[in-house]
């Protein structure tokens, strides 16, 4: 597979991020997640973590926001000012905030409170989305079982997190997978992961060259796009976020191609 256009020292930060949630998730009492099996609602799209009861432990998500500040800080020490800043920021009633923004892709909160505090606008949203993860992928591992298939245009059926990676598996079964919550769920080979257009005039795949594992599959009909990776070619299987992360160039190709990574809605009359 081609050379990850992503730097050695960036992904090693991710795998430290990654290696942090895993011991971050250890810390958490299992029963702080209880998913609620609601078939309607999972067959209507709204993610199993909207009707999830969750007990956010306010005093470990502080802490971890400090933990990964301190990681950040020492692959960028340029940066050690702004998370002081955000520790400074940062009590209960914040927090809870920063959870409820995380949890619904409100990126204009994140960009105003960066600005409003001197802050890169990155950083906010980096921040609390990594820390808000291991409840998202606690929530997955519960659920898993019951996650058979997605439904088109509503995004992960975990976390509701936008479509964007498909692994090739078994006898060439394309899977899903959410590189934020670790969710999996099948979709038929030939489809659009994002409207369902089964078409074959108009689901295309642009292939890269020198890629034998990659591929990115088209709609013509909504304009959206999933990478799909067989990922059966590979000695070792990487995580979702990992595989996401070093198939960034994918997603180049497809947006320079006018693609997007969450297809528009089709329009009705």
């Amino acid at each position: 597979m081609k050379k990850s256009v992503v730097s050695k020292e960036y992904q090693k930060l991710q795998k430290d991020i990654i290696e942090l949630q895993e011991q971050w998730k250890t810390s958490l009492d299992p029963d702080c997640v209880r998913p609620k099996i609601d078939k309607a609602a999972m067959e209507a799209g709204v993610p199993v973590t909207a009707l999830a009861a969750i007990d956010f432990d306010i005093s470990l998500f502080l802490q971890w926001i400090e933990d990964i500040g301190h990681l950040l800080s020492k692959y960028q020490p340029e940066i050690e000012s702004s998370m002081q800043t955000i520790k400074s920021l940062m009590d209960e009633e914040t927090a809870k905030r920063w959870i409820d923004e995380a949890f619904a892709f409100n990126y204009i909160y994140f960009a105003g409170f960066a600005e409003e505090n001197g802050l890169d606008g990155w950083i906010p949203q980096f921040v609390a989305e990594t820390v808000l993860r291991p409840y998202l992928q606690l929530t997955a591992a519960k659920i898993q079982d019951e996650i058979h298939h997605g439904v088109h245009g509503a995004g992960c059926p975990v976390c509701g997190e936008p479509v964007r990676l498909a692994q090739l598996e078994g006898e060439g079964k394309k899977v899903l997978h959410c590189p934020r919550c670790s969710a999996h769920w099948n979709d038929r080979r030939t489809a659009c992961s994002h409207c369902g257009n089964n078409d074959h005039e108009t689901v295309k795949v642009l292939t890269i060259e020198g890629e034998s594992a990659a591929q990115i599959q088209i709609c013509e009909e909504c304009k959206g796009y999933t990478k799909v990776i067989d990922t059966r070619q590979y000695i070792v299987k990487p995580t979702p976020a990992m595989l996401d992360l070093n198939t960034i160039h994918l997603d180049f190709v497809a947006q320079e191609h006018g693609y997007k990574s969450a297809g528009e809605a089709k329009q009705t009359n």
